[in-house]
């Protein structure tokens, strides 16, 4: 595809509302393609990206787009691993806890494949990279960063980094199916999310699981709901750490990365109850115990 056969495809989201109208999926697979290939220019990529946004995504562009991901993506099958999906932009006011809370699945043989990358806007947090890449991480860690699994979606760091603004691509590079694994576990801001995610993956897996957690990521540090969707069947569940005594306070100032690493390398007793509680959870979401209280009283 040369630039001026782009325009087109860059009209539909970038005329107005009168005239703006979503793409087919395989009208957006062609615009994934040539943006991916590098077939167009960046300023005609900013500009898609833009208005896409702007125009409001379809479920049927976003699959475009993540099917055209799966051509490209260097998997590495972990078929037991349970994949992760946490947000590019980062987390600003709380630490990590999967370094802690993994710790606590060592026994059980569950692994986590995690990946990242560069930080992308808008939220401008300590990235799941910087963590990996500066804390000793337990085997069942499995890290994978983006400038190795997906080069061409990373050369994209620039041109968002320039835009300044959350983009589609916050949506759907969240689970990029790398390790293959059967079961997901993806964090949730705001509830329509919920209901996107829910269209997105819940045939690429066979059992997604929605957490609504810190900060967008699928970690629990205050009362939250979890979806569960197996066999076509939709389930919802809550959890309180306050129902297993835990007064973890989250802080309501910007955390910096060397505090993040601080408290997973020296945890206070509230934040290692937190990280139990998360392998709790884990434990009953992958069934290896009936009710997550008997998950926390095994751990």
């Amino acid at each position: 595809m040369t630039s001026k056969e782009f325009l087109p495809y860059l009209k539909c989201v970038g005329t107005g509302p009168k005239r703006n109208r979503d793409l087919s999926k395989e009208e957006m697979k062609t615009v994934m393609r040539a943006f991916l290939k590098k077939e167009v220019l960046p300023e005609q990529i900013a500009a898609f990206l833009l208005g896409w946004r702007v125009k409001g995504e379809s479920i049927e562009e976003f699959s475009g787009a993540i099917e055209v991901f799966d051509e490209f993506v260097k998997h590495t099958p972990l078929p037991h691993a349970i994949e992760f999906g946490y947000p590019y932009d980062g987390k600003v006011k709380n630490p990590y806890i999967f370094p802690l809370t993994a710790k606590y699945l060592q026994p059980f043989d569950i692994h986590f494949s995690l990946h990242g990358g560069l930080l992308q806007p808008a939220k401008e947090g300590t990235t799941l990279k910087e963590i990996c890449e500066h804390t000793t991480l337990p085997d069942n860690i499995h890290y994978f960063d983006r400038n190795e699994y997906f080069p061409e979606l990373y050369e994209f760091s620039t041109i968002r980094e320039k835009l300044g603004l959350r983009s589609s691509f916050n949506t759907i590079e969240k689970l990029l199916g790398i390790t293959q694994s059967e079961t997901a576990i993806i964090g949730a801001f705001h509830k329509p999310f919920i209901e996107k995610y829910i269209k997105l993956f819940k045939d690429r897996y066979k059992k997604l699981i929605i957490i609504k957690g810190n900060e967008g990521t699928p970690e629990i540090f205050s009362k939250c709901s979890i979806t569960i969707i197996e066999n076509n069947e939709i389930t919802e569940i809550k959890v309180d750490p306050k129902e297993f005594d835990i007064t973890y306070k989250k802080s309501t100032e910007r955390i910096s990365l060397d505090s993040a690493l601080s408290q997973v390398s020296n945890p206070t007793p509230s934040f290692l109850q937190l990280a139990k509680l998360n392998a709790a959870v884990i434990l009953f979401l992958t069934n290896r115990v009936a009710t997550i209280e008997e998950g926390y009283k095994k751990l």
